[in-house]
């Protein structure tokens, strides 16, 4: 049995790794979520009680706190999502984003690596971290150029510059200190449980209540889409057989304008819950664009494909039904929410034009 510590295990891809961890293997995790905003339990409705799962409310700036739990749970590879992660608010708010995406991390690094130097020579060389970042600390993609491990980096929002000094934070301790770390960059996730203020579920939340359908510009920013499961699967690998030191871009070969994507959602809403009034996409306003919005991102994942054999199991259409389909069988969930964090406002409108 190993112990994995993850971060921000109670948020969407945090959650999702949580409980594919827990129902593939016979890991033990010990969950650290400091539940901010975009943070849901019920996500974890599955697994709270089972023995192999310790949840604590901690926030990753918490050294004296993420001492404590790698003193008692001697993990043996941590996977650090806990981050600030929408791009609208990180206009509004960035010092947020620079608390927990490179102040949290670099407490982290520092507390992993404290636990690291104390090991005997064996569970050290077992001793993993995984960070795991986005496709945004490169910048907008030309023409049709992918992102891959090589690409210099080039953020363009407040978020996107705190996850790349995090990315940078990560590098330079396996550099210098030697901490076995992994970076992993990732395209645009969605699924189920994910927070109603990113595309997907937002559109849907949107079209099932008969309101606008809000579009950057004229739709045409294109981004490259994963299905979280695929992610989580992916991420597995890179903790067990990872290369420290190493790099993985991890993208779903799901290229769509956001336009696209909007008309896709309207489509499935169409055949599975029609709207007496008409076609969904007779909701979609335009509005202004997004200030320092990014084109285009695209990743070729062929590094982690060719060392790790990974490989996405859903293509953008089926994993766009299955959320779809979770979203309508799970509509209390973002009522929920709507009812008590997240109406579906814009955020982020600071410069627009």
């Amino acid at each position: 049995m190993t112990t994995i510590l993850v971060t921000g295990g109670a948020g969407f891809i945090g959650s999702a790794l949580v409980r594919h961890l827990l129902a593939s293997s016979d890991d033990r995790v010990v969950n650290v979520d400091a539940l901010t905003y975009a943070a849901d339990l019920s996500s974890l409705d599955a697994v709270m009680h089972d023995p192999r799962h310790v949840f604590v409310h901690a926030d990753v700036n918490d050294g004296p706190t993420l001492r404590a739990l790698f003193a008692a749970h001697r993990p043996e590879g941590v996977v650090h999502l806990a981050a600030e992660s929408h791009v609208d608010r990180s206009i509004d708010a960035p010092k947020a984003f620079i608390d927990t995406n490179v102040v949290g991390t670099t407490t982290l690094l520092q507390e992993a690596l404290h636990h690291w130097g104390g090991l005997p020579r064996a569970e050290a060389d077992r001793f993993r971290f995984v960070h795991v970042s986005t496709d945004e600390v490169f910048g907008s993609a030309a023409g049709t150029a992918r992102f891959d491990e090589s690409t210099p980096y080039d953020p363009s929002s407040p978020y996107a510059a705190s996850k790349a000094a995090a990315d940078h934070l990560a590098r330079a301790w396996h550099r210098t200190y030697g901490l076995p770390v992994i970076v992993t960059n990732c395209s645009n996730n969605f699924g189920p449980y994910q927070f109603p203020e990113k595309l997907i579920p937002l559109v849907i939340a949107k079209a099932l209540a008969g309101e606008p359908l809000p579009v950057y510009g004229r739709g045409e920013n294109v981004r490259d889409w994963l299905y979280v499961e695929d992610h989580v699967c992916a991420l597995r690998l890179v903790l067990e057989r990872g290369t420290p030191g190493d790099t993985y871009c991890i993208g779903g070969h799901g290229e769509r304008r956001n336009i696209d994507v909007v008309r896709a959602i309207c489509a499935l809403l169409d055949e599975l819950q029609p709207d007496p009034g008409g076609a969904h996409e007779r909701l979609v306003r335009f509005v202004a664009d997004r200030p320092g919005h990014d084109l285009r991102y695209a990743i070729d994942p062929v590094h982690i494909q060719r060392s790790l054999g990974w490989a996405p199991q859903e293509s953008f259409e089926s994993g766009l039904r299955k959320t779809v389909e979770w979203y309508l069988a799970n509509r209390e969930w973002s009522a929920r929410i709507a009812d008590t964090r997240y109406r579906g406002e814009r955020l982020g409108v600071q410069g627009a034009r």
